[in-house]
């Protein structure tokens, strides 16, 4: 239950502290007083939007705080899943709106997003408006409600569960189709493709060699001549001229005579060494290019065909090297290999597609025999329910047919009919007016709250539209509710406003400094008269309207205690 309020800077309100007991709580005021404004924060508190315009003048931020005792199994099993602290003790809830227009949301002092708070404030409190009557039109509330009062909600839930499971099944199984129906479409070109490629056996870093072996057979006379000509002049062939190896070897021997005589020149020895075997290393290796060099025009024109093929490969599959012909190529072969599998992975899905069905199918059914079960008993009570508040004639029933393809909440087509006259029962969006919708959506949350545990309710004028006497008998039924649960009731009828358990007035004042703010104070007994005499006769109190008020609230009192 909702145990405390807090709101500071939050459009006309500067500061309210308040406390609420359990049971029915009224509130009321003059039209523009602020009470939509009170449900305004509520409603920041329920995750709704948030942005500057709510920070009052002058303000530099806005707070609205909520304390909550008896917290739902579900919101601290909720809690614990995000890590939020947990004392067993009160639950406090925050939104705090910057001036920027940003907001950040707390529970238990913790940062949290928005829409965990939003998570948590739906199972502590429900708003109900005169426009969430409209709720009633739309057929996933109606079968919510039976639903609810049949107990399928954890049906419900696995059923919904399996129907999105097949629904991903289904679409698996659409995209490895049309993969399938691609490949096999293309079937012929991709062997084309990967034979071209495949037989042409490109080697990563085949061109950068291919090219250097085409310079060198293209070159291999000048590169023979040069070589040569090196060797000649190192190591004449004439057997008269002194090679440089044997100069050298000479020279070493003269230094290593002097070294005696001159230190330095068994230094000079040494280089002269190093340098005569780096001379017969260098001249080795210049024989072995020699040796290898190929001037071979066979080889050359080898060469050049290969070139020209892996360059024509290049242009027609837009590649610029080997690597993308070859991972191209790879892709070709996977496109063919895989078509084996796709068909191998697709009837395995149709399998897993017909097992989930069979399940699906089973839990529709298990729900459809639920809520025809559930049907007869719900329209009488709520039958009897609205009958109760002067519509005697008037006759309730749900209408369950069959569609032809499932959903994502089962089989079953659900529509409220209704009619007030007991004959031509038609959905009650083509024939309830008004007051008779408030007076059907109290009777199913009067219902919801003996089968189910619901959050603490707030009516925001739901009597609007009803004739004094009724209005009397839907007090009596939200008082009925208090009993069980907290509810709160914004109202502008006395015989509602008679029967709360505490009365909160909702008040404007003009402040000197010229801005008008809203406040709530809760009434004591001698001020909750004069409120109801006001209710009663408007803004001139009467000593009738004021007897009228007490007489009022002793059959409150006396209703309370019954």
């Amino acid at each position: 239950m909702l145990s405390r309020l807090e709101i500071h800077n939050y459009i006309l309100i500067d500061s309210l502290e308040t406390d609420f007991p359990e049971g029915l709580v009224i509130i009321s005021g003059q039209t523009g007083a602020g009470k939509s404004i009170l449900l305004g924060a509520l409603n920041l508190l329920a995750g709704g939007k948030a942005d500057a315009s709510m920070i009052s003048e002058g303000a530099q931020n806005c707070i609205v705080e909520a304390v909550f005792t008896a917290v739902p199994d579900s919101v601290k099993g909720m809690l614990e899943e995000a890590g939020v602290e947990w004392n067993d003790g009160e639950l406090v809830i925050r939104r705090l709106v910057a001036a920027s227009g940003r907001s950040r949301a707390f529970i238990n002092d913790c940062p949290v997003p928005v829409q965990l708070l939003s998570a948590a404030a739906t199972s502590l409190f429900d708003i109900h408006s005169q426009r969430a009557t409209m709720d009633l039109l739309d057929p996933f509330r109606q079968m919510d409600l039976l639903d609810r009062f049949a107990g399928n909600l954890e049906l419900r839930g696995r059923y919904s569960a399996s129907y999105a499971r097949l629904i991903g099944l289904k679409e698996r199984s659409r995209d490895l189709s049309e993969t399938l129906a691609r490949l096999n479409r293309e079937k012929d070109y991709n062997e084309a493709q990967f034979r071209q490629l495949d037989s042409a056996a490109i080697k990563e870093g085949e061109m950068e060699e291919l090219e250097a072996e085409q310079k060198k057979l293209a070159n291999a006379e000048d590169i023979q001549t040069g070589l040569c000509g090196i060797l000649e002049r190192l190591n004449p062939s004439d057997g008269e001229s002194l090679s440089a190896d044997s100069s050298l070897k000479e020279a070493v021997k003269v230094l290593n005579r002097l070294s005696a005589y001159v230190p330095a020149a068994e230094g000079l020895s040494s280089r002269l060494e190093s340098l005569r075997i780096e001379l017969e290393d260098v001249l080795s290796e210049i024989s072995d290019i020699v040796s290898t060099v190929d001037s071979s025009p066979d080889r050359l024109a080898k060469v050049d065909d290969r070139m020209s093929l892996i360059y024509s490969l290049y242009q027609k599959f837009s590649c610029s090297g080997e690597a993308e012909l070859i991972a191209l190529r790879d892709d070709y072969r996977n496109r063919l290999v895989n078509t084996g599998q796709i068909e191998e992975e697709l009837a395995a899905l149709q399998e897993e597609i017909r097992q989930e069905e069979k399940i699906c199918d089973k839990l529709a059914s298990a729900l459809t025999e639920s809520r025809l079960k559930a049907s007869a008993p719900f329209s009488a009570k709520v039958q009897e329910m609205i009958r109760g508040l002067e519509l005697q004639q008037a006759v309730f029933s749900v209408d369950i047919s069959r569609t032809q393809t499932a959903g994502r909440y089962g089989r079953d087509n659900i529509v409220f009919l209704f009619s007030s006259t007991g004959r031509n029962a038609l959905p009650v969006a083509k024939c309830a007016s008004g007051g008779e919708m408030s007076r059907i959506m109290l009777c199913l949350k009067a219902l919801m709250a003996r089968f189910v545990s619901m959050p603490t309710l707030i009516f925001d004028e739901i009597d609007t539209g009803v004739s004094g006497s009724v209005a009397d008998k839907m007090g009596s039924m939200i008082c009925s509710m208090g009993k069980d649960m907290q509810v709160f009731a914004i109202t502008h009828l006395p015989q509602v406003a008679a029967k709360g358990d505490a009365h909160y007035l909702v008040t404007k004042a003009l402040q000197g400094d010229g801005r008008t703010v809203s406040s709530v104070t809760r009434l004591d007994d001698k001020d909750r008269v004069m409120e109801i005499a006001r209710m009663l006769s408007g803004s001139s109190v009467t000593g009738a309207a004021v007897a009228n008020a007490e007489a009022l609230l002793n059959e409150g009192r006396d209703f309370g205690r019954s």
